[in-house]
C-alpha cells in the first residue's frame, strides 16, 4: 500500500470513530430535566425581587460603609448587616434581581389568582430583559461604591419594576386581572 493511500485510510478510519463517538456520547447524556417551578409570581417577587430591590434602594439614603454589622452577622436576617452586608449585600441585591430575572420566564408559573404567567407576551420578555439588565445596572452602581451611581441605578431598576407593574400588577379590576 502506498503511503498516500495508508494516509487516506487512517483519515477514513479517524473520521468514522469521530463520528462513533460523538453517536457515544450523545446516546450516553441523559435527557435535560425540565425545569420546576415552586412558587406563584407573587411569592416569587415577595421572595427575592421585593427584598432584593429594597436592600438596593436603602443605598440611596444610607452609605452601606456606614452599616454596623449585627452582634452575630452569620446570623442576620438583614442582608445589610450580615457576613456579607454593607456595599457586599447592594451588589448582591443588584445580582439577585438580574439573575432571578431568569425565574420571570419559567413556563409553568402561575399568578397568585391561578392565570398562567404571561411568559409568550413579547412585552413580558421585553420586561423580563429589561429587569435583567437593571440589575446589572445596579450591581454595576454598587461596586463603584457611590452613591449618586446608586440613585440613577435606583431609577433604572424602578423603571423596570414599573413598567411590568402598570400592565401586571396594577391591572384594571384588581386581583382578578393581575398576575
Amino acid at each position: 500500500m502506498t503511503m498516500r493511500k495508508q494516509l487516506l485510510c487512517g483519515g477514513v478510519i479517524a473520521a468514522a470513530f469521530v463520528v462513533w463517538c460523538a453517536g457515544v456520547t450523545s446516546a450516553q447524556a441523559p435527557p435535560a430535566k425540565p425545569q420546576r417551578v415552586e412558587t406563584t409570581m407573587l411569592q416569587l417577587m415577595r421572595g427575592i425581587f421585593y427584598p432584593a430591590a429594597n436592600v438596593f434602594f436603602a443605598a440611596q439614603t444610607v452609605d452601606p460603609a456606614t452599616i454596623q454589622k449585627a452582634w452575630d452577622p452569620a446570623i442576620s436576617p438583614d442582608p445589610l448587616t450580615s457576613s456579607y452586608g454593607q456595599w457586599l449585600a447592594i451588589e448582591n441585591s443588584a445580582l439577585a434581581m438580574a439573575e432571578a430575572s431568569n425565574l420571570l420566564n419559567l413556563p409553568g408559573r402561575f399568578c397568585s389568582n391561578g392565570k398562567p404567567v404571561p411568559v409568550q407576551n413579547a412585552d413580558w420578555q421585553a420586561w423580563v430583559e429589561e429587569m435583567r439588565e437593571a440589575g446589572k445596572t445596579g450591581f454595576k452602581a454598587a461596586q463603584s461604591k457611590n452613591q449618586d451611581n446608586i440613585i440613577e441605578a435606583a431609577d433604572v431598576v424602578a423603571e423596570a419594576c414599573r413598567h411590568c407593574h402598570v400592565k401586571y400588577r396594577d391591572a384594571p379590576g384588581g386581583i382578578k386581572n393581575r398576575c
